[in-house]
């Protein structure tokens, strides 16, 4: 029954929105990354990304990385500053090994901002990061 189902507790899987400058456009963009900081690869993750709050919520993007190896971490997508405003919530599912891992990460509305920005070791950049 539903005591028999057990579910992995995701560890040392973190997101991250990094401002960091973009060479191509001379502009300082936000980015969202995922860190695997485990010593295992990660294998077919997926991330499902929207925006919501009480009265708007934005579309579902949905992103795949076939593998993200160990003690690595993957640029997820461009993320606007218009969405700060919201509640921005990413589901990351993935393989490790021959088990499925699930955990959600919420950035909550108006916590993504240039005076929340901390040095994140495993990107030698400056951002927000969730656990």
């Amino acid at each position: 029954m539903k005591k028999d189902i057990k579910i992995p507790e995701v560890t040392n899987v973190e997101m991250a929105v990094v401002y960091e400058f973009n060479d191509i456009y001379n502009t300082n963009d936000w980015n969202v990354y995922l860190i695997n900081n485990k010593n295992v690869d990660l294998e077919m993750v997926v991330i499902v990304s929207q925006g919501f709050s009480e009265k708007k919520t934005t579309s579902l993007l949905r992103k795949k990385v076939e593998k993200l190896p160990a003690n690595s971490f993957a640029k997820i997508e461009f993320m606007q500053p218009e969405l700060f405003k919201l509640n921005n919530r990413f589901q990351v599912t993935f393989f490790e090994g021959n088990t499925l891992y699930e955990k959600t990460f919420l950035f909550k509305k108006n916590t993504v901002k240039e005076g929340a920005l901390r040095e994140i070791p495993e990107l030698k950049k400056r951002g927000v990061l969730v656990k």
